[in-house]
C-alpha cells in the first residue's frame, strides 16, 4: 500500500512479511518454531508449579528462576502466535494501534528479561562470597522489590517507544519485512527522519542491556576471584557447578540480542534480511525453549524435586487403582 507525499496520516493497519524470500518455506520454517514454543510453555509452566509447589525450592535463587520462567512465557507469547498465523494462514496483517502494543510487551518483556538475569547473577554473587549471609542478605522482602523495580525499569523506558512511532509520518509502503512489530523495523518505514527513534533507542540499550551486562560481568569477576582463592578443588567445582545453568542463559539470550541490535543499525546491507529475522525470532524463542531444559539438568535441586514429583504422581495413580 502506498500513501500520498503529502499525508501524515498514519496507515490503519501493517503487513507483517514474515521471512521475504522464503515464503515457499515457511510452513516447514513454522514446525521448529511451534514445537519450541510448546516446550517452553510447558517448560517454563512446569518449572514455576514446581517452584511454587515445593517448599525445599522456597529460596532466592529458585524466586528469581520463577520470575524469569514468567518473563520468558510473556516474551515468547507476545511474537510467537501471531508469526504461526503468518505462516500457516497467511493472516499477514495487524492494526496500526495493536503494532504499537506488540512492540511495547516485546521490548517491554526483553528488558525486563535482561533485568532478572542481572538479578540472578547477583544472586549467585551473594551467595559464593557470602554464604553465611545469603538468607538475611536476600530476604523475600528484598526479593520483591528488586522484581518489582527490575519490571517497572523494563515498562516504565519502553512507554515512550509507541508514542515516538506514533509521531511519526508514514507516506511509503507499509509493509514490515519481520513477523512482529519491532521498533526499528517499524521506524524505518517513515518518510521523515527517525533520529529521535534511533537515539532513544541507543539509550535504553544502555540503560537496560550495557548495564546489566556491566552488573554480570562484574559479578562474576567477583565470583571468580572469590572461588579461585577456595583451598579445596572441591569447593571450587562446586561454586562453579552453581553458576554453569546462569551462564548458559546469559549466552543464549544475550549472543542474538546483540547480533540483532547491531544488524539492525549496522548490518542493513551486508547481512541478508532472513538471517536478521530468524535471528530476531530466536532471540525471543531460544531463551523461553533452553531456560527450563538447561537449569533442568544442571540444578540437582529442580532434577530431584521433578523425580520426586514423578514418582508420587505414579505411586498415587499405582494405589488409586
Amino acid at each position: 500500500m502506498l500513501v500520498s507525499n503529502n499525508s501524515c496520516v498514519p496507515p490503519k493497519y501493517f503487513i507483517l512479511n514474515a521471512i521475504p524470500g522464503l515464503e515457499r518455506v515457511h510452513v516447514w520454517i513454522s514446525l521448529p518454531f511451534c514445537t519450541m514454543y510448546i516446550i517452553s510453555l510447558l517448560g517454563n509452566l512446569g518449572l514455576v508449579y514446581l517452584i511454587h509447589h515445593e517448599e525445599s525450592l522456597h529460596h532466592p535463587m529458585y524466586f528469581f528462576l520463577a520470575m524469569l520462567s514468567l518473563v520468558d512465557l510473556f516474551t515468547c507469547t507476545t511474537t510467537l502466535p501471531n508469526a504461526l498465523c503468518i505462516f500457516w494462514f497467511n493472516l499477514k496483517e495487524i492494526n496500526f494501534n495493536a503494532c504499537l502494543v506488540q512492540m511495547f510487551f516485546v521490548h517491554g518483556f526483553t528488558g525486563v528479561e535482561s533485568g532478572v538475569l542481572m538479578l540472578m547473577a547477583l544472586d549467585r554473587y551473594v551467595a559464593i562470597c557470602y554464604p553465611l549471609r545469603y538468607a538475611t542478605i536476600l530476604t523475600n522482602s528484598l526479593i520483591a522489590k528488586a522484581g518489582l523495580v527490575t519490571f517497572l525499569r523494563g515498562a516504565l523506558l519502553m512507554i515512550p517507544f509507541p508514542f515516538l512511532v506514533k509521531r511519526l509520518p508514514f507516506c511509503q509502503s507499509n509493509i514490515i519485512s519481520h513477523t512482529y512489530c519491532d521498533h526499528m523495523s517499524v521506524v524505518k518505514l517513515s518518510c521523515s527522519s527517525i533520529k529521535v527513534n534511533v537515539i532513544y533507542g541507543l539509550m535504553v540499550a544502555l540503560l537496560i542491556g550495557v548495564f546489566d551486562i556491566c552488573c554480570i560481568s562484574v559479578s562474576y569477576t567477583m565470583i571468580l576471584w572469590a572461588v579461585v582463592s577456595l583451598s579445596s578443588a572441591d569447593a571450587r567445582q562446586k561454586a562453579f557447578s552453581t553458576c554453569t545453568a546462569h551462564i548458559s542463559a546469559i549466552i543464549v539470550t544475550y549472543v542474538p540480542a546483540v547480533f540483532t541490535f547491531f544488524t539492525h543499525r549496522f548490518g542493513g546491507h551486508t547481512i541478508p534480511s532472513s538471517l536478521h529475522i530468524i535471528v530476531a525470532n530466536l532471540y525471543l524463542l531460544l531463551p523461553p525453549t533452553l531456560n527450563p531444559i538447561v537449569y533442568g539438568v544442571k540444578t540437582k535441586q529442580i532434577r530431584d524435586n521433578v523425580i520426586k514429583l514423578f514418582q508420587g504422581e505414579k505411586g498415587a495413580s499405582t494405589q488409586g487403582n
